[in-house]
């Protein structure tokens, strides 16, 4: 077994909840094994951290997995998967739902996402990875799945030294699967969708649309595959308006009005920031303006321009909306931190010249709680703002 001594001090953030021990906080390592194998951490005076597993191919050379002194085997890995998924079960989560949520669920590097009878996962870490067959069958055990498919087509593997890789692992089956959703019928494709098929993390604050569209005129920006607009329509809006740049994302919003028999939504295949602009020159306004853009800045090197492109998003909106108009907001990116997104909001109600109140502050679903001490897993944020 490998066993890695920290520099002095470096213990406080993992002792604070923080599942990763990066290279240039280690002292010395001693012992050895394979990578991927499970190493002991210790602080700089010799107190047990922790094991995890470990990989000198990554910045992060440790994931913690646990810093009780525990036997990490089959039996250890069953049951934080099957107490992960209990825990959704608990909170009313059946049909779709994230069922294990990586490092949050203290199970580092593997994504595992319900949809229907069938399971979509992705093993981020070589630790996982090395570990795949054996993460299967526990998700036999647990799930009973018709099917397993794996999306761990990924960048960050590539920082893990392992290849992109997508296919069944468990059972044959059409990677298309059906899920309801708020009442919705959505079709995800395991293959080729969004992340590991669809955006669940925003199932709930679909769902909190019901507060804020009836009756209403509803714009929804970077619509993907129409999950907003779907719920808008659904929940009593009177007409939606759906825009998205990608000519394949507009032709599934249009097989799910469909197939929910829903005939109020209009769609446009379009660049979101050159149609709002163009909404502003024809001077139409909506009641309602739902922004959930693909994440603008994906590193800390790209914060500057990710906010300066939500900010100017956010001012088209707010100069588009009807008195008493809703603006419903989102940021996916972890590096726009809470502070950053707020801030953004604050100075795009400015620039736009409006008086606005803060209605409401919401993230992830339930499912995809994160993990405190660990900032990375709290990174969808979404605010509710009225134009007074």
């Amino acid at each position: 077994m490998y066993v890695l001594t920290l520099k002095k001090g470096e213990e406080k953030r993992i002792l604070a909840g923080h599942p990763w021990v990066y290279a240039n906080e280690v002292q010395k390592i001693e012992g050895k094994d394979s990578q991927g194998s499970i190493a002991k951490v210790l602080a700089n005076n010799g107190k047990f951290i922790g094991y995890g597993y470990i990989n000198h191919l990554s910045k992060i050379i440790v994931r913690i997995l646990t810093r009780d002194d525990a036997i990490i085997d089959r039996d250890f890995f069953y049951k934080r998967i099957y107490d992960s998924n209990k825990r959704r079960l608990e909170l009313g989560y059946s049909n779709n739902y994230r069922a294990v949520f990586g490092e949050n669920d203290l199970l580092p590097g593997l994504i595992v996402d319900k949809y229907g009878d069938y399971l979509s996962v992705q093993f981020l870490s070589l630790g996982m990875d090395i570990r795949k067959d054996m993460i299967v069958d526990i998700l036999k055990e647990v799930f009973s799945p018709k099917g397993i498919y794996e999306r761990s087509d990924v960048s960050v593997r590539e920082k893990e030294g392992l290849q992109l890789i997508k296919g069944p692992l468990y059972g044959e089956f059409n990677p298309k699967v059906e899920i309801i959703e708020n009442g919705i019928k959505l079709l995800v494709d395991l293959e080729n969708g969004q992340k590991t098929g669809y955006f669940l993390d925003q199932k709930e604050n679909r769902a909190n649309l019901k507060n804020y569209v009836k009756e209403k005129e509803v714009l929804d920006c970077f619509c993907n595959v129409g999950g907003f607009s779907l719920c808008a329509s659904y929940y009593g809006a009177k007409k939606v308006t759906a825009i998205d740049i990608s000519e394949l994302a507009i032709s599934q919003v249009k097989e799910h009005v469909a197939l929910n028999k829903l005939n109020n939504i209009e769609t446009i295949c379009d660049d979101v920031f050159e149609k709002l602009r163009e909404y502003r020159h024809e001077k139409k306004k909506f009641d309602v303006i739902i922004l959930d853009p693909p994440a603008f800045t994906k590193s800390k090197d790209t914060v500057k321009a990710g906010y300066l492109g939500y900010r100017d998003i956010n001012i088209l909106a707010l100069k588009l909306l009807n008195k008493n108009g809703i603006l419903i907001t989102c940021s996916c990116s972890q590096h726009l931190t809470l502070n950053l997104f707020l801030d953004m909001i604050k100075e795009s109600v400015a620039f736009s010249g409006v008086n606005a109140q803060l209605v409401e502050l919401r993230t992830q679903g339930k499912d995809h709680a994160s993990l405190i001490g660990s900032d990375e897993g709290l990174y969808l944020k979404l605010a509710v703002v009225r134009v007074l």
